[in-house]
């Protein structure tokens, strides 16, 4: 009992039976998990228990859901495990797992094994209300020395808002994440996509001096951004409707303010959630100009965008994934999507957005080459 409130204490609550012990740390027991089937959820036969390459494995089968770790809470602290990611596509570690929707997800490119130059091998990324926001985080992937076909050792250290993530390599992060994005702070492990574990132990509130704080956000103090805005309530899309002017604002319409994140992101899948069905919302802000004058603005965007000045159209676009037409870096909401000129008039000026989405994240990031002569309501 004593180890299990000690373990608590340091953000993680273990209930499980079958764990083995490893040698006691400093500050807190690891616990070396149990790669048996009594240990584990997997309600679509996706898993297998066996000996491979003569030690114990959780093998991860190319079936659909996630292998999920049972009566485990980890909030903060060390995790490592060996790991071969053999899927086609993707391989996936999920911590602070609450469920299929609320969590924090590291993976593998799988396709890109064996390529120590490729800048999207691995990526962090949450799920909020089962979207993956893959889409809007472009700045959390990068290279990663791996193989498919090989061991390879993975280490994990959350700490309060941080993640550290190293892959063969324990002296050199892999990634670092100076604010994970998810809603979740503690919950279970889960992988998803083929692949095979072993030797998984967590080290409960041994985070080796990486701060629980958030790291800084490197726009922070830039004034260039427009970050609070009026946003309408989200309205389905007929089908067969790319846009119409139908779903345009009237006078009844009710509008509330919301607030940039980080890097001056508008998270509209953070306040709306998941939806099956292709939605737009309406955005506005108020921008006061001292003379008639033009000045470029630069946009990030997921999906598409109808930007309207003063009530009549500016600007049109779209960001569709794995089309032709979309925007660097590979149909990710980022502020190199797009610019375009806007010519406001002496006085106010009203901004207004529509913006849809029908595909993983939706966000608006919006910045204006300076703010000479301007004045933001």
């Amino acid at each position: 009992m004593k180890k299990l409130i000690l373990a608590a204490l340091c953000g993680i609550t273990f209930t499980v039976f079958g764990q083995k012990k490893a040698k006691t740390a400093e500050k807190a027991p690891s616990i070396w998990v149990t790669l048996t089937a009594e240990n584990w959820d997997a309600p679509g036969a996706n898993a297998e228990f066996l000996t491979h390459e003569g030690r114990p494995a959780l093998k991860i089968l190319p079936k659909p859901g996630q292998v999920v770790l049972k009566n485990t809470k980890f909030s903060n602290g060390t995790i490592e495990f060996d790991y071969i990611p053999t899927d086609q596509r993707f391989s996936s570690f999920y911590f602070r797992y609450k469920d299929s929707k609320e969590t924090e997800l590291f993976y593998f490119r799988t396709q890109l094994a064996g390529d120590s130059t490729a800048i999207e091998a691995v990526q962090y990324s949450p799920a909020i209300d089962g979207v993956n926001l893959w889409d809007l985080l472009p700045q959390y992937q990068g290279k990663a020395n791996f193989q498919n076909k090989t061991w390879n050792h993975v280490k994990l250290i959350a700490s309060g808002h941080q993640l550290r993530v190293f892959v063969n390599d324990t002296q050199r992060p892999t990634m670092e994440v100076p604010r994970m994005e998810g809603n979740v702070t503690e919950g279970t492990l889960a992988f998803e996509g083929e692949g095979i574990v072993s030797n998984l132990v967590i080290k409960p509130g041994q985070t080796e001096g990486l701060p629980a704080y958030e790291g800084t956000d490197p726009v922070a103090h830039d004034p260039r951004y427009l970050r609070k805005w009026q946003i309408s309530e989200p309205a389905v899309l007929p089908k067969n409707v790319d846009f119409s002017l139908d779903q345009a604002p009237k006078a009844e319409t009710m509008w509330e303010p919301i607030w940039a994140e980080r890097r001056g992101m508008i998270n509209l899948t953070r306040k709306f959630g998941m939806s099956k069905e292709r939605r737009v919302v309406w955005m506005k802000v108020n921008i006061i100009s001292k003379t008639d004058q033009k000045k470029k603005m630069a946009m990030g965007f997921s999906d598409d965008v109808w930007v309207f000045l003063n009530g009549r159209y500016l600007y049109v676009d779209k960001n569709t994934f794995a089309a032709p037409i979309m925007k660097e870096p590979a149909g990710r909401c980022s502020i190199e999507n797009t610019s375009f000129v806007v010519p406001f008039k002496a006085g106010k000026n009203e901004l207004t957005i529509a913006l849809a989405n029908d595909f993983y994240g939706w966000a608006l990031i919006a910045r204006l080459e300076d703010m000479t002569g301007i004045t933001v309501e």
